[in-house]
């Protein structure tokens, strides 16, 4: 990806890469009615983050109609709109976000095609609930005749041998030579050689590839099976709520356009050097579909501490 580009901070139709520093209702201003082919992002939680105003979950909730409103304006008509959340928690109780925004997308009379659960193995621990491993991302579109290259994200069947065992197609394979359908639960096992492989989108941890300072930043990965399933060649990608630019990265790599508003000054900062990595091959990043890490057993931090097998031994001693 080494051709001539230029980021530009407004839209205009013959540009590849748009960041707006400033409010994502300035920037939708801009774009005319049903252009946009894919809206994906992950609004603000209202979980008090260095970049956000904690207000009452409802409050919140009544800031995010008018930007869904233009959401949909924006949208092509065989368009999607990918809306990845988490839950509010307040004083110990959890609202799951996904459930409220339904009904905002609804009265804007989108169809929900997938509720899907995208599962990770790594998260803060709770103390007093069980410690959350998946987010939920809501794909609506905005009516029945909608983008959908599901040969492009097919992963590895588990059992690329299974036959149709009855009816005119008995004997025949019955899967896709191409692989299977990769569900709306982002965690699929597949079986290579006999041994057992996850294929999993881990989110962005100390320890991944691409983490910048953004607490909640996507991998890029995940938004590749949407932009490659969802959108074809050259088409435009939105993400109004860009964070260090994770979007724009996934649809520049895959020959889309990509769009984003971001209001803190340092996002946008490290969303355009990832960019420019990203057109000098230079930007670190993790594969689509590259299999997670699986311990051995043998890693240090695999073992049992010693203090452990001596609290044990200790407490046989009592017995």
């Amino acid at each position: 990806m080494n051709e001539q580009f230029y980021i530009v901070d407004s839209y205009k139709s013959d540009e590849k890469a748009v960041i707006h520093q400033g409010d994502c209702l300035e920037l939708l201003s801009q774009i005319p009615d049903g252009n946009i082919k894919l809206i994906i992002s992950s609004p603000p939680y209202n979980l008090g983050k260095e970049y956000e105003t904690r207000v009452g979950l409802r409050s919140y909730l009544k800031t995010q109609i008018p930007v869904i409103k233009e959401l949909v304006r924006v949208l092509a008509d065989d368009g999607s709109i990918c809306w990845q959340v988490g839950n509010f928690v307040e004083k110990g109780e959890v609202y799951p976000l996904d459930i409220y925004y339904y009904d905002l997308f609804k009265d804007e009379n989108l169809y929900l095609r997938n509720r899907i659960i995208w599962h990770f193995g790594h998260g803060l621990h709770a103390k007093k609930r069980f410690s959350g491993r998946y987010e939920t991302i809501l794909w609506f579109t905005k009516t029945s005749e909608y983008i959908f290259n599901l040969d492009n994200v097919r992963v590895p069947s588990k059992y690329p041998g299974k036959r149709h065992y009855k009816g005119p197609n008995k004997g025949k394979p019955s899967g896709n030579p191409d692989g299977k359908n990769p569900s709306d639960y982002w965690k699929d096992i597949v079986e290579k050689e006999l041994n057992e492989s996850v294929i999993e989108i881990p989110n962005v941890k100390f320890n991944h590839p691409e983490k910048t300072s953004h607490p909640c930043q996507f991998p890029i990965e995940l938004i590749e099976r949407f932009i490659l399933s969802l959108t074809n060649n050259d088409d435009w990608v939105l993400d109004p709520y860009g964070g260090v630019g994770t979007t724009l990265i996934a649809a520049l790599k895959n020959n889309r356009k990509g769009i984003m508003a971001e209001k803190e000054e340092g996002y946008i900062t490290i969303a355009r050097n990832r960019l420019y990595q990203c057109f000098n091959n230079t930007l670190p990043y993790r594969e689509i579909g590259k299999p997670i890490f699986s311990p051995t057993g043998k890693e240090k931090i695999s073992k049992i501490p010693v203090e452990w097998k001596i609290k044990e031994g200790n407490n046989e001693t009592r017995k």
